[in-house]
């Protein structure tokens, strides 16, 4: 897994949080990258529903209540659709014992943990991110 994810959920407490109007490079600055990356980061939150954006005006607003947007709406939206989370190597030498055997039995194991994964994404929500970045740094 690449690092789309925990950069849009940066981006997303900040969009949250912050009073000022904020922006693309205001974002870069704090996880220390370029506003190119960003805003293509805002470019997969705006697409899917998550943010709303003005042209021609500096601004990103929430789009959905940060008690409502969970972490998986943030990671499907950051994610490309059929993208496996754990995924097995193909072509394994089934004249071996070990080869012939391996995806059967990591495969199950695999989509188990993707599953609580999931489960995990869909039980936990923006603000709860906050607050617990709240209860190490009393004001963001």
């Amino acid at each position: 897994m690449d690092s789309k994810f925990s950069v849009a959920i940066h981006t997303l407490v900040m969009v949250s949080e912050y009073t000022s109007t904020i922006n693309s490079e205001d974002i870069a600055n704090s996880v220390k990258t370029n506003s190119s990356y960003i805003r293509k980061i805002v470019a997969l939150l705006k697409k899917a529903n998550i943010i709303k954006t003005y042209q021609g005006k500096s601004g990103i607003i929430l789009n959905i209540p940060k008690n409502e947007l969970t972490l998986l709406d943030i990671y499907i939206a950051v994610q490309p659709e059929n993208k496996k989370l754990l995924d097995v190597h193909k072509e394994a030498n089934q004249n071996c014992p070990v080869g012939k055997h391996i995806e059967n039995v990591l495969i199950p194991a695999f989509d188990n943990i993707e599953e609580q994964f999931y489960k995990y994404l869909k039980n936990k929500t923006l603000e709860d991110i906050i607050n617990e970045i709240l209860n190490k740094q009393p004001s963001i």
